[in-house]
């Protein structure tokens, strides 16, 4: 025998000690693709239900992210409003007290510092987005008007707002303190 014969005779014999003593023989193959092809279609179903449940909780991460940030906007507007009607009831009682200025202090330095004064809190409110709601001689708007008396006036057309007893406000599009008017009939 030659060098090649003997060693592809060892090869042949290395392999036959070194299968495994489970190793299915040539008439199980079929049955083997059989159970291969079931597994496969298990694995496969397996698979798609998972890549299901993986975008289900990849959306259900979007929407939270989503009403997160708009949670965090919402609470950044309420405390902008909670500031403002904290702040408005001191600038009510500015406008009442130079409102019923008598007509002696009227050009008095202090007077002009208590205006000063109010003109920073209505400044320090726009800067906040808090702004005034127009009311005198509009036309009577309930979600931005509060009635509390109808008077008779020939100078204001019926529904018109012929005075503002207290002023109100709105932040961006949102009314949080409607004005207190009088209405003409």
């Amino acid at each position: 025998m030659s060098e090649q014969d003997k060693t592809s005779q060892m090869e042949s014999e290395d392999r036959t000690e070194q299968a495994p003593p489970d190793m299915p023989e040539a008439e199980d193959a079929p049955e083997e693709e059989s159970v291969s092809a079931a597994q496969l279609e298990a694995e496969q179903a397996k698979a798609q239900e998972y890549l299901d449940g993986w975008q289900r909780e990849r959306a259900e991460l979007a929407n939270y992210k989503k009403r997160m940030e708009r949670e965090l906007s919402n609470a950044g507007q309420n405390a902008r409003i909670d500031f403002a009607l904290k702040i408005l009831p001191a600038l009510d009682d500015f406008d009442l007290a130079l409102q019923n200025l008598p007509e002696d202090l009227a050009g008095h330095g202090w007077v002009e510092g208590i205006q000063a004064v109010q003109r920073k809190w209505v400044k320090l409110l726009a800067e906040q987005g808090v702004v005034e709601i127009p009311a005198e001689g509009q036309t009577f708007d309930p979600t931005l008007h509060e009635a509390v008396m109808q008077v008779s006036s020939d100078a204001h057309e019926s529904g018109q707002v012929v005075a503002v007893l207290r002023k109100g406000y709105q932040l961006d599009d949102r009314v949080i303190r409607a004005t207190l008017v009088q209405v003409a009939e």
